[in-house]
């Protein structure tokens, strides 16, 4: 009975150790090309009351409980949801460099606290715009743990990949 309490310890311990040798944040990507010039783009991405037509994050629950504040797009912008499978959260647009990039302090307050920076880059291109959607933020030990068996970008990787194949056929429609 000591030898089996001892291996458990062992493995918990190296678990730990594991847990606690993994980075402290994490960031993760993705892009598409878009056949639309970068104010197009742009538009869809400063404005919050665009999002229901293109984030995937928006059909997540039928009925979502959306609340928008600051300025009505672009820097100062506010959004904040609620829903049962989205959970709760708010969004503040801090950067909206006309037309290249956009910067989101995103919070989630449900189903567990989280504070991640979102970033909208836009890129002009031969026949359009690149668009990257990149997230990042700390990692405390329990998302550590937790990312050693559903990393980020497995998690939310597809959503985004989602989301950007819809802002392409908004912006290119």
């Amino acid at each position: 009975m000591n030898t089996a309490f001892i291996v458990a310890g062992i493995v918990a311990l190296g678990f730990i150790v594991l847990v606690f040798s993994r980075p402290g944040s994490f960031r993760m990507e993705r892009s598409i090309s878009i056949a639309a010039p970068p104010e197009r783009v742009f538009a869809f991405i400063q404005d919050f009351h665009e999002w229901t037509k293109w984030s995937p994050f928006e059909k997540l629950d039928t009925d979502l409980k959306r609340s928008y504040s600051g300025a009505p797009s672009g820097k100062g912008a506010g959004y904040a949801w609620a829903g049962k499978k989205a959970g709760a959260g708010s969004m503040l647009i801090v950067e909206a460099t006309a037309p290249s990039k956009v910067v989101i302090k995103l919070d989630f307050s449900k189903p567990f606290e989280a504070h991640n920076i979102a970033e909208f880059t836009m890129t002009p291109e031969a026949g359009g715009t690149h668009v990257s959607w990149a997230m990042s933020g700390p990692l405390n030990f329990l998302t550590k743990a937790m990312h050693l068996v559903m990393p980020m970008d497995k998690m939310v990787g597809p959503q985004f990949e989602e989301g950007l194949a819809n802002l392409k056929r908004n912006a290119e429609g």
